[in-house]
């Protein structure tokens, strides 16, 4: 069962108000209002494990969905799958826009550890 209401994220993960909104400014780009932002844990990297963040038309069986709000009044859904859960517990994506950087970011707690390219953790 998947709760889009929750003030508490389900699945431990939370966005800021920058990344938010960049979300939702590159679904407002694409014309899309029909896609979410997926978050997941999958094998690979140098460090055996990287993050995936993609945008999602499917909700799976399993999948922990929370709404965040964003710029204008809009809401952007955060999704992140059952496997991938307890590596994402209490993690914050933000986005960075500054001269030295320009992305998403994840701040996991859980990682012990991560490779000098920031893409991989264990």
């Amino acid at each position: 069962m998947t709760d889009t209401t929750t003030t508490a994220p389900a699945h431990g993960v939370t966005i800021s108000e920058a990344a938010a909104d960049k979300v939702h400014r590159l679904l407002v780009q694409e014309g899309r209002d029909d896609l979410r932002l997926r978050v997941a844990v999958q094998p690979g990297g140098c460090s055996g494990l990287i993050y995936q963040l993609y945008f999602d038309e499917r909700v799976l069986d399993g999948d922990a969905v929370v709404e965040f709000p964003a710029a204008d009044g809009a809401t952007v859904e955060v999704v992140v799958d059952r496997m991938s859960v307890p590596y994402l517990d209490d993690s914050k994506i933000d986005f960075e826009d500054s001269i030295e950087k320009q992305g998403f970011t994840i701040d996991n707690p859980n990682a012990q550890g991560s490779c000098a390219c920031g893409d991989s953790f264990s």
